[in-house]
């Protein structure tokens, strides 16, 4: 099987080879896009097809390449093939969005070459089996997406957001490399299959956790190594940035599960502590910051940030309990987090999406200039609402599922003997329900301001619907978001696999229970029925529309909107962005923020207009990555005369350089 998934990332290259020599031709847009449809679809249902009929035998490759005696080695197990799963189920709907989507690109040799060589990086990523392959092929999909970053380098800030991408990509692709060596050892074993046998001892393993956290944390977007993603993902076109935001982080997960649960070892208890606490603050942090924004891919943007929160905090539960031997809780956790890693790809692709069409139909991106957008994209509209209803985790959407389990599972954590999780979880427990309270005022703010009320430019009031295939790729996952909401038991009967090649245990069989109804640990605890809850839904919502019919009066008239009691006349008197969330910032943003609001007021009988003002400091970037930049610029210009030295001294540079690293190479050994 794995042969065939390299087969498929030869197309996917090939594809790649082809539209860098065709892109300029009308029809290679359609031909791109179609070929990576085809190629994603076969992918997915070859891994869907392993993962359900419960992965028996793991199947490896090895290829000539790579390094001496060593050869590239790719192996795909269960963990794999969910993350397949993924992977090509959010291309294949990027792909199809692509069809439409593509059409208005103003610039398509930019992006059709390294779309599906994105896609390919994603894929060899996934099924690497030694450190050489691994790292090759993340550095071909941050490279790739690198490009796709840059396709619109000419608008303002885009320049900008793909250098920070880069040098943070660099960052962790280091990160990830000493980790590999320091698991390779002086042996050099870069075989993950080498580096399973060999446990590494306590302070060597925390090392490896230290750098597999900013490594993969870093392309994750777990904060405070967020600060390529709320530039990079707007920066990009819509279905890059959902295949970024969905998909390319997920890949990051991916690596941080594949080396801490399988290739470091036993695992210890405190490996938990700072993967729940920076869960816990990307999550809080991450849902605050797209509160704040009037940019709707930015919003989006920071939403990956408080979900990829969501998905460590279950990694960090998992790894609590699997340290301490709870093999029941540590498989809840386990399920909880590749779960929501899964729905996440699915609302956030869609809302992605979603925010594509809007700017296709108005070329607006500014929250205060939409407006009304309901009524010249009422289908739109809809799916959008499903997302914007799934990321907020209101039943019985796919969301609600994946954030109940994680609840779930930390309400297990007093059976932990340790006292610091003891105190620890609840708190992230309360940050996590504070997260997922404030998301569901984020996209009612989102969806309000966006697609009710009345049009606040002239662009969204002449806004018109979108092409089919857009509207085909957002329909689709929409629809595979009710679906999982309602039906969750085959999900996590599909997930068993990859969760006990993780954790040694997976979650009771969940599909044959009656009503669909899902039982994480045991009936007496707690249960869900995603089924029972949608009809009670459809059932009350009749009963009030009958009622009301019934007992009230049917008669309807329309009148203007108002405000107070008066005639509203302005679209630009009704409820903004920037209103909503006052409250929220005026709470939250002072004291994290550092928000100022400047209000221009102007005299009795003056005729400018009135002016408010609301700048955001991101405190992380103030404390963290602008001193970092001064001191690089600083040691720079210091060491600046360097590149005017004879070359006796450069001789002895060398020298010097070299006998180091020959006393740190026998100190090692």
């Amino acid at each position: 099987m794995v042969s065939a998934i390299l087969w498929c990332v030869a197309a996917l290259l090939g594809t790649a080879g082809v539209a860098a020599v065709l892109n300029r031709r009308p029809q290679a847009s359609a031909m791109v896009y179609g070929a990576c449809a085809l190629v994603s679809f076969v992918a997915l249902g070859m891994a869907t097809a392993d993962l359900l009929g419960g992965f028996q035998t793991p199947s490896a490759a090895v290829l000539p390449l790579g390094l001496p005696w060593i050869g590239a080695r790719f192996r795909l197990d269960a963990l794999s093939a969910f993350f397949l799963v993924l992977v090509n189920l959010g291309a294949l709907a990027a792909s199809v969005y692509g069809l439409g989507y593509g059409r208005h690109e103003a610039e398509p040799a930019r992006v059709l070459p390294f779309y599906p060589a994105f896609l390919a990086g994603m894929n060899l990523v996934v099924v690497s089996n030694d450190a050489f392959s691994f790292l090759v092929a993340w550095e071909f999909m941050s490279l790739s997406s690198w490009a796709l970053v840059m396709a619109h380098h000419r608008e303002p800030d885009n320049s900008r957001a793909g250098y920070v991408y880069l040098l943070m990509a660099s960052f962790g692709a280091l990160c990830l490399l000493l980790a590999f060596g320091l698991l390779a050892g002086p042996g050099g074993g870069y075989a993950f299959d080498t580096m399973r046998a060999h446990t590494p001892s306590p302070g060597l393993a925390g090392l490896v956790l230290t750098l597999v956290i900013l490594g993969a944390g870093s392309k994750a977007g777990l904060v405070p190594l967020h600060a390529w993603l709320p530039l990079a993902h707007p920066a990009a076109p819509s279905h890059v940035s959902a295949l970024m935001s969905g998909v390319m982080t997920k890949v990051a997960v991916y690596a941080f599960i594949r080396i801490v649960f399988t290739l470091l070892g036993p695992p210890d208890w405190r490996w938990s502590v700072p993967v729940l606490a920076l869960g816990a603050a990307s999550a809080v942090l991450g849902v605050l910051y797209a509160l704040f924004q009037a940019d709707l891919k930015k919003v989006l943007a920071y939403s990956t940030i408080e979900n990829v929160g969501f998905v460590f905090v279950g990694l960090g539960l998992a790894l609590a309990f699997r340290a301490t031997g709870f093999a029941a809780p540590a498989a809840l956790a386990m399920t909880a987090a590749l779960f929501h890693a899964f729905n996440h790809m699915l609302f956030k692709s869609l809302l992605f999406f979603g925010a594509g069409a809007v700017q296709t139909a108005t070329g607006q991106r500014d929250l205060e200039r939409l407006g009304g957008l309901i009524h010249g994209l009422p289908n739109t509209a809809f799916v959008f609402l499903v997302g914007c209803a799934a990321i907020s985790a209101l039943p019985p959407l796919n969301g609600f599922v994946s954030e109940w389990l994680t609840l779930q599972a930390i309400l297990l954590s007093p059976q932990l003997p340790q006292w610091t999780l003891k105190l620890l979880i609840p708190a992230v427990g309360a940050a996590f329900a504070l997260a997922a309270t404030l998301a569901a005022a984020c996209f009612v703010r989102v969806f309000g301001v966006a697609f009710l009320g009345r049009p606040r430019s002239p662009a969204a009031e002449q806004a018109q619907e979108v092409d089919r295939f857009s509207l085909a790729a957002m329909l689709g996952l929409a629809l595979i978001c009710v679906v999982v909401g309602i039906l969750p038991g085959f999900a996590i009967d599909g997930l068993a696999p990859s969760v006990a090649t993780v954790v040694g245990a997976h979650m009771p069989a969940q599909a044959g229970l009656p009503w669909r109804a899902i039982v994480p640990i045991a009936e007496s605890r707690s249960s869900y029925d995603g089924l029972l809850v949608l009809l009670f839904m459809i059932g009350s919502g009749c009963a009030a529309s009958y009622c009301i019919h019934r007992f009230a009066s049917r008669a309807l008239r329309r009148a203007p909107a108002w405000d107070c009691g008066f005639p509203d006349a302005s679209p630009d008197l009704q409820y903004s962005a920037n209103s909503f969330s006052q409250p929220i910032r005026r709470v939250f943003g002072s004291i994290v923020f550092r928000v100022r609001e400047e209000v221009s007021m102007p005299p009795p009988g003056a005729l400018e207009a009135a002016r408010l003002r609301v700048t955001v400091r991101d405190p992380i970037w103030d404390w963290l990555y602008a001193p970092i930049a001064r001191a690089v610029g600083f040691v720079a210009e210091r060491l600046n005369h360097l590149q005017f030295l004879t070359i006796r001294l450069y001789l002895t540079l060398v020298f010097l350089a070299l006998v180091g690293l020959l006393l740190v190479l026998a100190i090692w050994l």
